[in-house]
């Protein structure tokens, strides 16, 4: 025979056990939210645990009486937490995020094509134009003797100081920033010394975009975003997310799945609008001008 005092001890810590095992759950819903519950086992969950209740009811069991109806309080908390997640998910309440754009800055915000290439004109007495690396592409445009030259200018101090910005791109990532988490992502381990110009730079022309939203990387398969804007396609290999490739000379002749010429494109296919040129015409009167008084005072 069992020790009654033991089979009690037993039965009290299972009962402790079981009743209290959605405790963490709800602490989990409350934070991320409850996507991977399902309704159908919260239901089934829920009649069981009524049924044990009314089958201590019935048998006058104190023990089962009490544990199931904190068990049911406890599911019943986690069905509500779960109905109102989803209820107000995407207002911030929830803490469930917006569709996320990750975009590239060299050749998408940041024009450095026009300083490379100045520089590399200056260093070698040749003309490479942008027109010539568009038709010939960038590898046959740049002659093997001066190889070493194109690639090292970018490494030289000053290269990525007061760079101009390309067209668009800041009035774009504001009307884009209504809809999306924007994250500037930038391949930067390429070029390690130039982490401190390129935030300099994004300060000063892209205030608006908060300093925890920029990420300097070097693969860019990290990038946890919905969308990636970017003048080069091989970090669309792993990316999860949808690449959209920005038009640049060196990319002329790539084909790609979604491709933007301009930043009117890049908001025709993220706005999901007719006429990109409408939608700039229409919020010009709404822009938040906000990075423009701050960088005249």
């Amino acid at each position: 025979m069992s020790d009654p005092g033991i089979t009690g001890v037993v039965g009290t810590v299972a009962a402790i056990c079981t009743t209290g095992a959605f405790i963490p759950q709800i602490f989990k819903i409350r934070k991320q939210g409850g996507e991977d519950l399902s309704y159908s086992m919260l239901a089934v969950y829920l009649v069981g645990v009524l049924l044990w209740l009314v089958y201590g009811l019935m048998f006058h069991a104190p023990a089962v009486i009490w544990a199931n109806v904190v068990a049911f309080i406890l599911v019943a908390t986690s069905l509500v937490l779960k109905l109102s997640w989803k209820e107000f998910a995407g207002t911030g309440r929830s803490g469930k995020r917006r569709p996320r754009v990750a975009v590239d800055m060299d050749e998408v915000i940041a024009d450095s094509l026009t300083r490379h290439l100045s520089l590399y004109n200056r260093a070698t007495g040749e003309n490479v134009t942008p027109e010539l690396i568009r038709e010939k592409g960038l590898e046959a445009s740049i002659p093997p003797k001066h190889r070493a030259v194109f690639e090292r200018l970018p490494h030289e101090g000053g290269f990525f100081d007061d760079l101009s910005v390309i067209v668009n791109s800041q009035h774009a990532l504001q009307l884009l920033s209504s809809k999306y988490d924007v994250f500037i992502t930038s391949a930067a381990m390429e070029v390690p010394h130039s982490f401190d110009a390129k935030f300099r730079w994004l300060q000063k022309h892209f205030p608006f975009i908060p300093t925890s939203n920029i990420v300097f990387c070097g693969d860019k398969e990290i990038i946890d975003a919905d969308y990636l804007i970017d003048d080069r396609s091989r970090h669309f290999a792993r990316f999860r997310g949808t690449g959209i490739l920005f038009a640049a000379p060196h990319n002329a002749r790539e084909l790609a799945h979604l491709r933007a010429n301009n930043w009117d494109e890049v908001l025709a296919i993220l706005l999901k609008r007719q006429s990109a040129a409408a939608i700039q015409q229409s919020a010009k009167s709404n822009i938040n001008t906000e990075a423009q008084e701050l960088a005249s005072n």
